[in-house]
């Protein structure tokens, strides 16, 4: 009769069960997600042998690590927190940043009005730090960008590596000049603006884009969206819309059911327009 090694604890290529991390277990270098009880999130990286020191106590990496997400931690003092990976939503919301971000709220209808795909080459002017440059990467897109400052880039090329991985950079083009002086980008699918003077990119992006391509532009004014229309106007774009989001969450406790007294009411005007055939 010969031994099973998976139910004979004598056999050489046993392992014991304690020692199998389950499927899907933290492991050192990831980002996590850490909520307390009052629903504050706090980011990290796992570190063997690592430290996250709050008010409420000392919580150990090593307690984390090995074990699977959406479990449950206590601090040196009591305090409990609930860890995850983090969505990218999660992370925007938290990551570090040089400048101003592009909220999650304005992402998603930006990555609908441009319609990004696998594959497409995508100008995108402004880079700050990152947020809209990871939506566009992970939906697949190639990336060929301009930020006027070098350490806005830096940031954003760190953030994008953090989340999506360093091999994300491969498809990451940063060129450190300004867009107002002219883009060496051609034969582009989409264009995407989150700069103050957009109108002054109109030129630049009618010679980028192939025809048919999509220009999308954030600008925070009323006024910013009146000079850009009126520049894409005279510059061969058609089907122009503009549209600005609301997000209004709602309150519930107990049986009762209302909207929150505070909302994320006006951030910026989301413009799209389709370059004609030139």
């Amino acid at each position: 009769m010969t031994n099973d090694p998976t139910t004979d604890p004598a056999a050489p290529d046993a392992v014991a069960e304690a020692d199998v991390p389950p499927a899907g277990a933290f492991e050192p270098g990831e980002l996590v997600l850490l909520i307390d009880h009052k629903k504050r999130q706090y980011l990290i990286t796992l570190e063997t042998g690592g430290e996250f020191h709050t008010h409420s106590g000392i919580l150990m990496h090593d307690q984390l690590i090995g074990q699977p997400e959406a479990s449950e931690f206590a601090s040196t003092r009591g305090q409990t927190f609930q860890a995850f990976r983090p969505t990218l939503e999660d992370y925007i919301l938290t990551m570090p940043r040089g400048a101003q971000v592009i909220y999650p709220k304005d992402i998603a209808p930006m990555m609908m009005l441009a319609d990004v795909g696998p594959g497409m080459k995508v100008l995108e002017t402004g880079l700050g730090s990152g947020a809209l440059s990871m939506a566009l990467l992970r939906a697949g897109a190639v990336i060929h960008g301009y930020e006027l400052r070098e350490d806005f880039a830096s940031r954003a090329k760190k953030n994008v590596a953090a989340f999506l991985g360093d091999e994300a950079l491969e498809r990451y083009h940063v060129n450190i000049g300004d867009a107002y002086e002219g883009v060496d980008a051609v034969d582009m699918d989409r264009v995407i603006l989150d700069i103050p003077e957009p109108w002054n990119v109109v030129p630049h992006a009618r010679g980028a884009l192939r025809s048919g391509g999509i220009l999308v532009a954030y600008t925070p004014s009323i006024t910013q969206v009146m000079q850009l229309r009126d520049a894409l106007d005279t510059a061969g774009f058609s089907a122009i819309e503009t549209i600005e989001v609301l997000h209004r969450g709602w309150y519930f406790k107990d049986r009762a059911a209302r909207p929150d007294h505070r909302m994320v009411a006006h951030t910026a005007f989301l413009t799209k327009a389709r370059l004609l055939s030139i």
